[in-house]
């Protein structure tokens, strides 16, 4: 019933830049808290940006500065620009939503995770 597909991701020399988007899909009735995780080859995954429906950004301290996260909430679609990307970057990014969606007579909030998109930093 709810969808996140993500798009962006891609290859980029150190330094370069990428914006990351995903849009969601499906019965929505409400979005709370959109964000976007990243998993590197052999690492947990991790929070790289939140940022909630009114707007309040939280980031992790080793992309501060560099990375920027924004949403559009009348296209349910949330943005990560990132800038000064290093090698350290690489990894399958993960859009997540904290939703309510519609389904017959009811409303049930839950958690969604798109497909990934892979971003790779490289000379």
């Amino acid at each position: 019933q709810v969808h996140l597909v993500e798009s962006g991701g891609g290859l980029v020399q150190p330094g370069g830049s990428l914006r990351l988007s995903c849009a969601a899909s499906g019965t929505i009735f409400t979005i709370y808290a959109m964000g976007w995780y990243r998993q590197a080859p052999g690492k947990q995954r991790e929070l790289v940006a939140v940022i909630t429906s009114g707007g309040r950004t939280n980031y992790a301290d080793s992309v501060k500065g560099r990375f920027t996260i924004s949403r559009d909430n009348a296209k349910n679609t949330v943005y990560l620009q990132m800038n000064s990307l290093k090698p350290e970057d690489t990894a399958v990014y993960y859009c997540n939503a904290d939703l309510q969606y519609i389904s017959g007579s009811y409303s049930t909030r839950d958690d969604y995770w798109g497909q990934g998109t892979q971003v790779t930093v490289s000379s």
